[in-house]
């Protein structure tokens, strides 16, 4: 491999890392624990794949905890559409 393509090939398994790290981060903040997060081997190996988060396996209560979390996350953002949509109406009227 040559010199610049390794270090693309690094700075592709750091962006990784850091999108691997925030995910858990958020997943942590919602309560949420995915215990074999991880960067996909395999894919690190490769010189063809790009670097993959892996999300690993979880138990069923962690699946129906995550589930519940992006749900939540729906729902807030549903939620922040229709109070900037009744303000954007609202400030026409005057």
């Amino acid at each position: 491999m040559a010199p610049q393509e390794r270090t693309r090939r690094a700075a592709a398994i750091r962006d990784a890392d850091e999108a691997r790290n925030e995910l858990a981060l958020a997943l942590d903040d919602a309560g949420v624990l995915l215990p074999s997060l991880g960067l996909d081997t395999v894919s690190l190996a490769s010189g063809y794949l790009p670097p993959l988060v892996d999300l690993g396996r979880c138990n069923p209560g962690t699946a129906l905890k995550l589930a519940e979390a992006l749900r939540e996350g729906r729902r807030t953002v549903e939620l922040s559409a229709r109070v900037r949509e009744v303000n954007r109406r609202s400030e026409q009227r005057t």
